[in-house]
């Protein structure tokens, strides 16, 4: 399977856990939802991990890979912390779209921070996905 057959199975799966955490707020607070969540997602990533990686020491790792996986993980801690609460307080059809907002920060901050080259199809296709979200997002 190539890059593009991962990332439509990622959107797919991103779209089913809108519906289901929508649904899985329905009683309890957002942010116990979120712990909840991210328990199993911590132990399906270590599963997944232990099973399909060769053994190596943590300790050989980089200092800054240790780093920026820490940042990453504390920006997907709030990302979930925010996301949860928006699904509480929204629809799950009108929460999604808004959050795939990341895609257009994404495109921006890789620009800015990696130094990757903007083109005119990021342009155009960041321009896109903002206009479809606000028009999802836009209630009248």
């Amino acid at each position: 399977m190539t890059w593009i057959h991962w990332a439509l199975l990622s959107a797919f799966f991103a779209g089913l856990t809108a519906v289901l955490a929508k649904a899985g707020t329905d009683k309890i607070p957002a942010d116990l939802a979120t712990a909840i969540r991210t328990t199993v997602v911590l132990v399906f990533a270590w599963a997944v991990a232990l099973l399909t990686s060769r053994p190596f020491e943590f300790a050989s790792l980089p200092r800054r890979t240790w780093w920026l996986l820490g940042a990453s993980g504390l920006a997907t801690g709030l990302s979930w912390l925010c996301y949860f609460r928006a699904l509480k307080l929204g629809e799950a059809s009108r929460v999604a779209p808004v959050d795939k907002l990341g895609v257009v920060f994404a495109i921006l901050l890789a620009a800015l921070l990696l130094r990757e080259r903007l083109t005119v199809q990021h342009l155009i296709g960041g321009l896109l996905i903002t206009a479809g979200a606000v028009v999802i997002a836009w209630k009248r």
